[in-house]
């Protein structure tokens, strides 16, 4: 049994909920009792979610291509999280150079080709565009 108190238009009501049986309540308003058929709302199917993890793959640029060393771009467009090399490092095929955010999803972003660094053109935190070129290897 619930009770509740309500002023409506400068009134008072004293409201007793007695019982709720499948969608049929016995409430009591003022000491006088009403059955109050409730509406019946459907429950929607519940809705899951999976977050899904994509791998992304080195890009390979024309210059990597054809055997000349070549800048490494960005697969897609986010924000940089991280640069994991420096001017200098030698990095071979597949080595993790940096993360990028893409859809609220980490991705690692792998050298296409090996080289030593030359130049690093982005910075953490900065937003990049498809195809922007990250790192630079010679």
């Amino acid at each position: 049994m619930k009770e509740y108190k309500y002023k409506i238009a400068g009134k008072d009501y004293k409201v007793v909920i007695n019982k709720v049986e499948d969608f049929v309540a016995e409430v009591e308003v003022n000491g006088e009792t009403y059955q109050v058929e409730m509406e019946k709302v459907e429950k929607a199917a519940p809705v899951i979610v999976r977050p899904v993890v994509a791998a992304v793959a080195p890009v390979a640029s024309p210059k990597a291509a054809a055997g000349v060393a070549g800048a490494i771009k960005s697969p897609l467009p986010g924000i940089i999280l991280e640069i994991n090399v420096n001017v200098g490092d030698v990095v071979k095929v597949g080595q993790k150079v940096a993360m990028l955010e893409a859809m609220k999803m980490e991705n690692a972003i792998n050298a296409d080709h090996e080289g030593k660094v030359v130049s690093i053109n982005v910075n953490k935190g900065d937003s990049v565009l498809e195809g922007t070129d990250l790192i630079v290897l010679e």
